[in-house]
């Protein structure tokens, strides 16, 4: 089964146009191949960022020992439950 494919253009000023030729020109690849596939990893590196919590392994164990042992709840929790509760029909 063939994939369908979607067409993606830019307009961009000559001085990004050169640069981007170079440094496809240095790799081997076209334009098209260079700008597809940096934009694609820096598409999942963008994802992957704001996807993902990093913790020290410090706040890792704190986080694990709050999860086994919670705190509890103090009167402003109380009151954003009351509140949230009044604004959700379940």
């Amino acid at each position: 089964m063939k994939q369908l494919r979607k067409r993606l253009t830019a307009r961009v000023s000559d001085r990004v146009r050169d640069t981007l030729e170079q440094a496809a020109e240095l790799l081997g690849a076209t334009v098209n191949q260079f700008v597809v596939e940096t934009a694609f990893l820096e598409a999942q590196r963008v994802i992957e960022r704001e996807s993902v919590i990093r913790l020290s392994q410090k706040d890792a164990q704190k986080v694990l020992a709050l999860l086994d042992h919670p705190p509890k709840p103090n009167q402003r929790l109380k009151d954003a439950v009351k509140a949230f509760k009044g604004t959700v029909r379940a």
